[in-house]
């Protein structure tokens, strides 16, 4: 009997013996393929497809309205672009051959030299997203505590800078395998990340853990401003409700006044504006800071839901199973794989969802209305803007 056991054919003169040696290989290195029906293969088929269809689409979206909209093409908006890159890389160069990987049950279908190919995009272009969402958690919280001392908004090159950084840093752990550090695992049928302990825990610190750290700071300092400005937000209200009102016969003279002088009612409008022209910025800023703590805070949230166990995973496995292979089930390992990708199918929507420019610009290229589409996206603005 010619049976697959850890990436290798072997053959076995008894039924017996094969499945004795197939459970030892389960206990020690758990990389047994998975046998899935017909049916079960075209409905993880479908899903898996639909997933990456709609990753492609939600990222495409946001990389044409940037480029079309010239009220979207600002210095940091740039980092939006950056990120859809990275996500849309994701699911144009690696989600097709994890499918046709998990189709197959786990098994590597390209040999060996494309393994270290693949491998190599997979962490440089998950490594580029979650580094971009750090540095966007970044941007808010300087944009929002030093808006007028902090360059990068206004500076594009600074921006790009920043940008180029970020894919430098992500190729810094893409290399090390191709140098001679640390060898990915890439026997007859398997195809696996190096599991070399030094090499995990810089890859997992730099690739993950340090941005989430960063992300959950910038979260923290962004929703203690806010709740900073919300609080002297409703102090300046209570006081100004405090303020003791006019008499009625005070408001009858007022009123008289108004009348007999109508030339007098525009300068006091005149007045009035510029009397209440810091309490309305101040509510923008107010508004602006709890926008960016929501917005921020649910970036965060999705990030974390969707990465962490994988990591996690990641991180105990080499310590767990050794350095040659795995011994954790392959569907539990595929399963976090592609809750982590998920988060390359939840960002351009999640920006979506609090932008409302984005917003308007997905709904008129989703319906072809490309004509005219800056002068309505200005109109939609100048509204806003009066409603305030």
């Amino acid at each position: 009997i010619i049976k697959f056991v850890n990436g290798s054919l072997h053959l076995f003169h008894d039924v017996a013996t094969a499945t004795e040696t197939t459970a030892m290989s389960n206990d020690s290195c758990g990389e047994q393929l998975l046998d899935f029906t017909t049916a079960e293969k075209l409905i993880i088929g479908v899903m898996l497809a639909v997933i990456t269809a709609l990753t492609v689409i939600g990222n495409m979206l946001v990389v044409i309205a940037v480029c079309v909209v010239k009220k979207l093409r600002q210095p940091s908006n740039y980092l939006l672009v950056s990120l859809a890159v990275a996500d849309l890389s994701v699911a144009v160069v690696v989600m097709p051959f994890v499918i046709v990987t998990d189709l197959t049950g786990g098994k590597w279908l390209f040999g060996e030299v494309f393994c270290n190919i693949f491998i190599g995009m997979d962490v440089m272009c998950c490594t580029a997203s979650i580094m971009t969402l750090c540095v966007i958690s970044v941007d808010r919280y300087l944009g929002i505590t030093r808006p007028l001392t902090y360059p990068a908004r206004q500076n594009g090159q600074l921006m790009a800078k920043m940008i180029v950084g970020v894919w430098l840093v992500s190729a810094s752990i893409t290399l090390p395998p191709f140098c001679g550090w640390a060898k990915n695992v890439n026997a007859e049928g398997v195809c696996l990340i190096s599991q070399d302990f030094s090499y995990t825990i810089y890859s997992t610190a730099v690739a993950f853990y340090i941005p989430m750290l960063v992300m959950l700071i910038m979260y923290y300092k962004i929703f203690k401003a806010a709740r900073k400005s919300g609080a002297k937000h409703r102090f300046t209200g209570i006081a100004r409700a405090a303020q003791p009102e006019a008499s009625p016969g005070e408001g009858v003279r007022m009123q008289g006044l108004k009348e007999a002088h109508g030339a007098g009612v525009a300068e006091e409008c005149v007045a009035l504006s510029r009397f209440l022209s810091p309490d309305r910025r101040n509510m923008s800023i107010f508004k602006r800071e709890q926008k960016a703590a929501t917005t921020l805070g649910v970036i965060v949230g999705v990030f974390s839901v969707c990465w962490l166990p994988f990591f996690l995973l990641t991180t105990a496995r080499p310590f767990v199973c050794g350095v040659k292979c795995s011994c954790v089930p392959l569907w539990v390992e595929r399963t976090l794989l592609w809750f982590g990708y998920a988060n390359s199918l939840m960002n351009p929507f999640i920006y979506a969802f609090f932008n409302r420019d984005l917003r308007s610009t997905y709904r008129d290229l989703l319906r072809c209305r490309y004509r005219n589409i800056n002068r309505r996206l200005s109109a939609v603005g100048v509204h806003e803007a009066l409603k305030v």
